[in-house]
């Protein structure tokens, strides 16, 4: 059981931004609107994606909210 946690991974690209009025309740940054991209791969190789907008701080990186 303990090998299948290496073998699954999940990685989140960022595909486009654009700001949006309002700052980061963390850091005090600026925030902006993104477009996401969640795939999930087992052994390298990708078998879900799934794509999603969410508002995130162009300082800190936090993701503030997400709409899935």
């Amino acid at each position: 059981m303990v090998c299948f946690c290496f073998l699954v991974d999940q990685k989140r690209k960022m595909k486009r931004t654009k700001p949006v009025a309002g700052m980061c309740s963390r850091c005090g940054g600026g925030a902006s609107v993104a477009d996401m991209k969640t795939d999930t791969r087992f052994c390298y190789i990708p078998f879900y994606s799934k794509s999603w907008k969410a508002i995130v701080c162009t300082f800190c990186g936090t993701t503030l909210k997400s709409y899935h």
